[in-house]
């Protein structure tokens, strides 16, 4: 009896291929074995459902490099979300290890988003901003008054948007009103 192979990063047994793992140098262990979720999500950065990926929370310990490149560059992708960025946090990566997985990671230089505030700040996931003018919060009842601290903020793909928890709503905001505590 034949053992199925399973997907180096899910473990799911069905529908598995090859896949290599770009930015890592000639002659190194680079291959994966990867099922059909896995690998149409990182091939294709619109098609990635944040929840379907819990998984790297035990998959970014494997003592295989290609395994921690993978994680890491999908944590990465994935930074909007607090778990993501908690794992993020959490992972450890030899200098080497951390230079492949930056060097073939979509996030090169040229394309990393910067989001500033209305000073011209540069905002990092994480920091608290102060709400700069009163918001109406769209689909709700109630504004976002001048002076709100808000804690903890995630960045988006667009450089004018944040996000951040407002009287216990997850909402988004325009980063012209917001300034860098």
């Amino acid at each position: 009896m034949t053992t199925p192979v399973q997907c180096d990063l899910c473990s799911a047994s069905t529908d598995t291929a090859d896949f290599e793992v770009a930015g890592m140098p000639e002659g190194s262990d680079r291959r994966l074995t990867l099922c059909t979720s896995c690998r149409l999500q990182i091939d294709d950065p619109d098609t990635i459902q944040p929840n379907y990926w819990r998984f790297l929370g035990d998959t970014m310990w494997s003592p295989r490099a290609p395994v921690q490149v993978v994680s890491w560059r999908m944590l990465k992708r994935l930074d909007a979300e607090p778990w993501a960025q908690d794992l993020l946090d959490l992972l450890y990566l030899d200098d080497e290890v951390r230079g492949w997985a930056e060097a073939g990671s979509a996030l090169a230089e040229d394309s990393i988003v910067v989001h500033k505030d209305c000073n011209g700040n540069v905002l990092s996931a994480g920091d608290t901003v102060i709400i700069t003018k009163d918001l109406d919060v769209k689909g709700t009842s109630f504004v976002a008054k001048r002076g709100t601290a808000v804690r903890n903020i995630s960045l988006t793909d667009n450089p004018e948007h944040i996000e951040g928890r407002v009287n216990g709503t997850r909402i988004v905001i325009l980063t012209s009103f917001v300034k860098l505590s």
